[in-house]
């Protein structure tokens, strides 16, 4: 009997939930269904490293075809126990100022306000699970922490330049949600991403999200892989797991059937209206792990394309729009990079162009649904696509190092399509066999 009513009070508590989601996904705000995101990082973007100097670049984004704008944290770095020369964004001293580094307040409203005339939404990242280690609310509220057996403040995992917030304090979450609703009223941002949203409880992200919503409808990224999180809290989450999966492709440990069956999982495992944000390279990977030409070698335009036509939302970091082959320091200033419309810039360019126009890509419970299309060759080739209403984005590449030569083996794509960047026409209809060379890829679309 107990366990029956543990069942029954479980499956309440998940209705309630995607009661919540259901209202939620009617209430996304509209301009993130087709939305392109961009990773701002400021300290590395331009020589000078300031809101002004990026803010100069703006309409070279807006060009881009980007529609989102996440700048890594813009807070004060501590200076105590500080890595490097200049500190990790993500030790902040102060959540209600910014980093003199980058400017003055005036200066991130004028970005953000010029943002917003080009029409674009910014969002900022947010530390919710820790503080840079002389954070005010260290010596103010010292129970706001965690601590450790012997009474020190702890610090998350290897971070020792921050400290671990206490989320049974219900002072401390309410001064957090206070501090984000801050940005949303006083400079007018349009969300957050929020760093590390599985290492804080899920109920505090549920409040704060309805708090800021009562201000200004916001979009909200979560850098967690934890479908909770999507129930109430956040639009979009990371998809980790296909960043991740991408590398092992690379390397031969993993194939096109694992891509495949990965994106069929998570359509069944999330609510029906998540986001994934689907990527190549981030801030994280480009500095620790390597850039993604290191990464995946040959194989980074495949990756690339197939970011946009995968369920979700597609990132693009500083850089990644020229082709950079840097990786940009954490603790220290990067001497800036030339922002041109070279065909590296060109191809994200026709990528977003993609995105705008095919309503199939759409995100979300709005989008077209996911299909795979089977071949005789499914460990090195991905066939799939999204349709909606008689309109089809199809994706279709060799994801490894040998020329492969394969069939369609049962249905199809109908009808006549064109390849985005090469405008040849053809229908798989009237294909049986086709031949691609090591991680050549198309985009088709439906005429």
């Amino acid at each position: 009997m107990k366990k029956m009513i543990l069942m029954a009070m479980a499956l309440l508590t998940l209705t309630a939930c995607n009661d919540c989601n259901d209202k939620k996904g009617t209430e996304k705000v509209e301009y993130s269904r087709k939305a392109v995101i961009y990773e701002v990082n400021i300290r590395q973007y331009t020589a000078e490293g300031t809101f002004n100097a990026f803010a100069a670049h703006l309409p070279y984004l807006k060009d881009l075809g980007v529609d989102i704008l996440w700048l890594m944290p813009i807070h004060p770095i501590s200076e105590l126990n500080r890595k490097g020369e200049l500190g990790s964004y993500y030790a902040v001293q102060d959540y209600k100022a910014v980093n003199k580094e980058f400017g003055t307040m005036d200066d991130f409203k004028s970005l953000v306000n010029e943002a917003h005339r080009l029409g674009m939404h910014v969002i900022i990242d947010w530390v919710a699970n820790h503080t840079g280690c002389d954070h005010a609310w260290v010596e103010q509220h010292p129970t706001w922490y965690e601590y450790d057996a012997l009474g020190n403040i702890v610090s998350p995992m290897d971070w020792t330049d921050t400290y671990s917030l206490n989320y049974d304090n219900k002072e401390m979450q309410a001064a957090m949600i206070d501090a984000m609703k801050f940005w949303v009223r006083e400079c007018d941002i349009d969300g957050y991403r929020c760093d590390v949203a599985s290492m804080v409880p899920t109920d505090f992200w549920d409040e704060a999200r309805a708090s800021l919503d009562r201000i200004k409808p916001v979009f909200m990224l979560a850098e967690s892989s934890e479908p909770d999180l999507t129930l109430c809290a956040f639009d979009m989450v990371y998809n980790w797991p296909a960043l991740f999966l991408f590398d092992e492709v690379v390397k031969g440990k993993k194939n096109a059937k694992d891509v495949a069956d990965l994106i069929t999982t998570q359509q069944r495992k999330f609510p029906q209206d998540t986001y994934f944000m689907n990527h190549i390279t981030n801030h994280d990977r480009n500095t620790w792990d390597g850039t993604e030409f290191e990464r995946l070698g040959n194989g980074v335009e495949a990756f690339a394309a197939l970011c946009y036509v995968l369920p979700g939302m597609p990132l693009i970091y500083t850089g990644q729009e020229v082709g950079l082959r840097d990786r940009l320091p954490f603790f220290t200033k990067y001497a800036g990079y030339a922002q041109e419309k070279n065909d590296t810039y060109q191809f994200y360019a026709k990528l977003n162009e993609l995105k705008h126009t095919q309503p199939a890509l759409l995100a979300g419970m709005a989008g077209g649904k996911w299909e795979v299309y089977t071949t005789n060759q499914p460990k090195q080739v991905l066939f799939c696509g999204r349709e909606l209403s008689g309109k089809e984005v199809v994706f279709i590449a060799n994801l490894s190092d040998e020329k492969v030569f394969f069939d369609i083996t049962a249905k199809v794509p109908r009808g006549v399509f064109v390849e985005w960047f090469s405008g040849t026409v053809m229908s798989f209809e009237e294909t049986a066999s086709m031949t691609l060379n090591p991680w050549q890829f198309g985009v088709f679309v439906r005429q």
